[in-house]
């Protein structure tokens, strides 16, 4: 079913009161739930193909290795607060609700490093005064960032996100990539007197550090072969999928089995009997089936807490809020970029809705909030991506030379592999897979880290380009676009980018660190009201683009906003650059 242009939404062009999304609540909500439902059955029909096996394969470990990782990093920053369960609980939630309901059901909802970043740093502050008010402060700031969320998603303020473009954006996945691979943390210590260290420990190294603490040299050794060797089986596995090497078949199985693989082969590995059972290294630990980690009922007592703290609860909860429709939206958007040929419209405003409901269910359950996943999300349709191998022949001399291209032609557009995905989560907080769980040494999280932080970071536009400004010239293609722009420019353009990323990495060492989300949402105003003053319209459209530009995915945010920098230009030079706005 082709998308048609019968519910245009959008408030360019209008005048008078209609002309303010204020005055016209919820109908944001209303175009992206009209829009999607007509697609409803399709996204169920559509999923009956090997790509969506596949992809519920690779989602399930994707989404739940790395929220594991986070859920044991907050269970020791946090006294053991959260555990296995809740994060099983979490993510189940998440998937169930997005997958049945959610106007794009592509989006990965989960755990991320950064709600875990604002859990243990929330802890440090209340532990400050008192320990117990944890919990159900915690319940509040949800509450409050909850009807925040819906007050967002009812004013129609999603349509914002169409500003996002890829300096924002790269800049935001650098960070998460930053914070998966190395976390800033403050420890307070006691040794003969009370101590304040700072310190920057990197992430998967610091799990590694804690094998070496707890027993002995030998847990700690094999700790890092494990971690080592299962990030280099996963990356190498997920680029064989991309090489030349062995028959198409058999390089997609390798790829889209490369979680599944690597996570049974080294589990194995640490338990073979022997010298390598011996080193006794640490392994998962687990609760009773359905249980919270700490003995609690899960629905938290929050209206026992002194309402004092009912309202210091509020700022924080605006900034969780600040910090979902931030990420959550650019996990959305990122999963609908322009690489992916998409055909089925999206729904910010009615997804970030879903999203109050979920966070306030959670808040009071005292389980990790969910939001959208950044690195997950554009794996999932990448994993739905169907893509051929094109092959180009040119002489070159006397030699017939042969490149390769692959194209993405489609993509399975479904909501069946998230709920199949959320079903096997929820299997997983059965006892036989718990204890199965806890055959998983630690050791393997700290892969998780590199893996997916690395993953981040790779092919992060920022990195590319500074690579790009060190190559020698002459091994630079000569139609490359960044030859038409000067260096100086180019190294500029990242200077902004890596002082966004490099300015919320340093406030997450400190206390503040729940005020980063105000630094990354600051990036877009940057971007389109004062990069235009340091750049020409040439420069910014070689170094810059919408993040997504399909129209069917702007559709649910208004359409396609006319870039700043072609606002002086004429209608043949916008014509030339292919950014010519146009009705949705």
């Amino acid at each position: 079913m082709a998308f048609k242009n019968k519910d245009q939404y959008g408030y360019d062009g209008l005048t008078g009161w209609r002309s303010y999304r204020l005055l016209r609540p919820a109908r944001g909500m209303y175009h992206d739930v009209r829009r999607r439902l007509p697609y409803y059955k399709s996204d169920l029909t559509d999923a009956l193909t090997y790509r969506t096996a596949a992809s519920i394969v690779r989602m399930y470990f994707v989404n739940l290795l790395p929220a594991l990782a986070f859920i044991l990093d907050m269970h020791r920053r946090t006294d053991e607060q959260f555990g296995v369960n809740e994060a099983l609980f979490s993510s189940a939630l998440a998937a169930m609700v997005f997958s049945i309901l959610g106007a794009q059901p592509l989006t990965i909802v989960g755990i991320t490093g950064l709600i875990s970043l604002f859990n243990y740093t929330i802890y440090d502050i209340i532990k400050l005064h008192d320990a117990a008010l944890y919990q159900p402060f915690l319940v509040w700031v949800g509450i409050w960032a909850a009807i925040f969320h819906w007050l967002f998603a009812i004013s129609n303020t999603c349509d914002y996100m169409r500003y996002v473009t890829d300096f924002s954006s790269q800049s935001f996945a650098m960070y998460v990539g930053i914070i998966y691979i190395s976390e800033p943390s403050l420890r307070c210590q006691l040794v003969g007197v009370h101590t304040l260290t700072r310190r920057f420990a990197v992430k998967g190294v610091e799990e590694l550090v804690a094998e070496f603490t707890t027993v002995n040299s030998t847990q700690g050794f094999m700790a890092c072969v494990i971690a080592i060797l299962y990030f280099g089986t996963i990356y190498s596995l997920e680029n064989i999928g991309q090489s030349t090497l062995f028959r198409p078949w058999f390089r997609a199985i390798l790829a889209d089995y490369a979680y599944p693989i690597g996570t049974i082969f080294w589990v194995g590995f640490a338990h073979i009997p022997g010298p390598l059972k011996l080193t006794n290294t640490s392994f998962v630990p687990i609760s009773p089936a359905f249980h919270p980690t700490v003995p609690r009922n899960w629905l938290i007592e929050f209206w026992t807490l002194p309402v004092k703290w009912v309202f210091v609860a509020l700022p924080i909860g605006f900034l969780v809020m600040l910090l979902f429709y931030y990420d959550h939206n650019v996990s959305s958007v990122t999963a609908q970029a322009k690489d992916f040929p998409l055909k089925k419209p999206g729904g910010f405003h009615w997804d970030f809705f879903l999203l109050g409901v979920t966070t306030f269910i959670s808040s009071i359950l005292f389980i990790p909030f969910p939001n959208g996943l950044v690195p997950q999300a554009p794996v999932h349709t990448d994993s739905l991506t169907v893509r051929e191998t094109r092959l180009k022949r040119f002489s070159s001399g006397n030699t017939e030379k042969v490149e390769k291209d692959i194209v993405a032609t489609s993509v399975v557009e479904q909501r069946v592999s998230h709920f199949v995905m959320g079903l096997a989560i929820i299997g997983t907080m059965t006892g036989p897979l718990l204890t199965v769980l806890h055959t998983m040494p630690r050791s393997i999280f700290a892969g998780v880290f590199f893996v997916v932080g690395w993953g981040s970071i790779e092919s992060n536009d920022i990195l590319q380009r500074l690579i790009w400004l060190v190559r020698e010239p002459r091994f630079i293609q000569p139609t490359d676009s960044l030859l038409t722009i000067r260096q100086s420019k180019i190294g500029l353009f990242v200077f902004w980018q890596a002082l966004g990323v490099l300015s919320s990495v340093a406030i997450s060492q400190t206390i503040a660190a729940i005020g980063f989300p105000v630094l990354i949402i600051s990036l877009i105003p940057l971007r389109w009201k004062l990069l235009p003053k340091m750049f020409s319209a040439k420069e910014l459209t070689v170094l810059d683009a919408l993040t997504a530009d399909n129209k069917v995915v702007l559709a649910s945010l208004g359409g396609k906003p006319e870039m700043q920098e072609l606002r002086n230009k004429s209608p043949s030079e916008k014509m030339e650059d292919g950014q010519v706005t146009e009705p949705v």
